[in-house]
């Protein structure tokens, strides 16, 4: 394994290597938490490496939220074991499973998605009597995809006398659950993001709705340079972007859950060959993915949550290099935004709206969701954000337009707020404290 490091041009291990790969190999379990991109995979894949015997049945299970992160961990497990004899199979869903289960028999370690290894379980193509070590991955991503159920599971078939491991971005009940429940006396290990703050520039826009993807069109044509991620909260927008941008002259593909094994390995071999710079997708995409050279994050759904936020923007200033974490914020997104500037670590700046933004006209009539261009709402004035008052004050402008089906603006995020019957006519503060304050027609 040390020649594989050495031919990787591995010189020093990373803080959460440091502080775990010891515990690991004395065979303990393990909570480490840590976000992506910090090399959890060396801190889990050195136990299996150098504890386990080629040919002795399978006796490392990894389970993964997405099918994306588990072939991103096969592929570094089978560098790391190049030596060692061992058998590593991904299992996940969207493939065929009689492809699966031929390989299966020869398996020493799987790595996989919570659902397919259930599946395989449960047709008895796959026993765990041998398994010594089982490792939770992106935990807590796999429990807000709901997958906490098959992990019980898949866990009660698994040996009482084995190593568990779990790796976490975030701290929640149904994670620490999992580790009263299921594990012995583990060591937690806890280290800092990894996003280097030094390098990575952080601001926002207040955009009325109905230019939110215009700016978007005008600073993906402004800048130009690496790869960049544009994420959208639900993947009916994603889908929507996608197509729009490429009616303006953007080629760029789409990443979410929806779409078949097949098409995802195929964009996300496009951008490993550079053959492709813009990748819009929902949150699937902000967790594992091996994705180098992202200079710009684009928010264009402001998420819900801070720590998704994080995992977001993590995907850019990376190995020392400079980043930059775009945020596009409309009324819609006021709610969230705020919850994310309630995070005093986050230095996010203000820039003031470009005066030579193009104003398009995107169309959305033909993927199914139905026309834009409903109701217009007016209100006077345009907005300005007071930082003495930390709130949004209005003048003249345009509101944007709003789907009733959907209960969308022009553009805008996930479609929350059906606001047809409602006018903002106050203040719409995201500051720290503020109350949104608007009243009904």
């Amino acid at each position: 394994m040390i020649s594989v490091l050495e031919e990787l041009k591995f010189t020093e291990p990373s803080e959460i290597q440091e502080q775990t790969i010891p515990l690991v190999l004395a065979g303990k379990d393990v909570i480490g938490n840590a976000s992506t991109g910090s090399g959890k995979t060396l801190a889990f894949a050195s136990a299996i490496v150098q504890n386990l015997t080629p040919g002795a049945g399978i006796q490392a299970l990894v389970l993964t939220p997405t099918r994306e992160l588990a072939e991103q961990i096969t592929g570094v497990t089978k560098k790391f074991a190049t030596n060692t004899g061992l058998n590593i199979q991904e299992v996940y869903g969207g493939v065929s499973i009689e492809n699966q289960i031929k390989k299966l028999g020869k398996a020493d370690v799987i790595i996989g998605t919570p659902g397919r290894v259930l599946d395989h379980l449960e047709r008895r193509t796959m026993e765990l009597f041998e398994l010594k070590i089982l490792v939770l991955d992106e935990a807590d991503r796999m429990v807000d995809m709901g997958f906490l159920p098959d992990v019980e599971r898949i866990i009660k078939q698994c040996p009482i006398k084995r190593q568990t491991l779990l790796f976490s971005a975030t701290t929640s009940p149904d994670v620490q659950y999992i580790e009263s429940r299921y594990m012995k006396s583990p060591t937690v290990v806890t280290v800092t993001q990894y996003v280097d703050s030094s390098k990575l520039q952080q601001c926002y826009y207040d955009s009325p709705s109905y230019m939110k993807f215009s700016l978007l069109v005008h600073l993906l044509k402004k800048e130009k340079s690496g790869i960049v991620m544009v994420f959208c909260n639900t993947r009916k927008n994603v889908d929507l972007i996608v197509a729009n941008l490429k009616r303006f002259g953007l080629p760029a593909h789409a990443i979410h859950g929806g779409l078949t094994q097949s098409k995802r390995n195929f964009v996300m071999d496009k951008f490993r060959k550079d053959e492709a710079e813009i990748l819009v997708c929902t949150d699937v995409a902000a967790r594992g993915l091996d994705l180098k050279g992202v200079t710009h994050v684009y928010n264009y759904d402001i998420p819900g949550k801070a720590d998704e936020y994080i995992h977001r923007i993590g995907r850019t200033a990376r190995a020392g290099k400079e980043g930059m974490a775009v945020n596009i914020v409309t009324d819609k997104d006021y709610d969230n935004f705020r919850r994310v500037m309630m995070n005093d670590s986050f230095k996010i700046e203000r820039i003031e709206f470009p005066n030579d933004v193009e104003k398009l006209a995107p169309s959305f009539k033909d993927q199914g969701y139905g026309k834009i261009g409903g109701n217009k709402r007016f209100y006077k004035g345009e907005r300005t954000y007071n930082p003495n008052r930390q709130r949004f004050q209005s003048g003249n402008g345009y509101a944007g337009n709003r789907d009733r089906r959907q209960g969308s603006s022009y553009g805008g995020s996930n479609g929350r707020r059906d606001s047809h019957n409602s006018r903002d006519r106050g203040s719409r503060p995201f500051s720290r404290t503020g109350n949104r304050r608007h009243s009904q027609n």
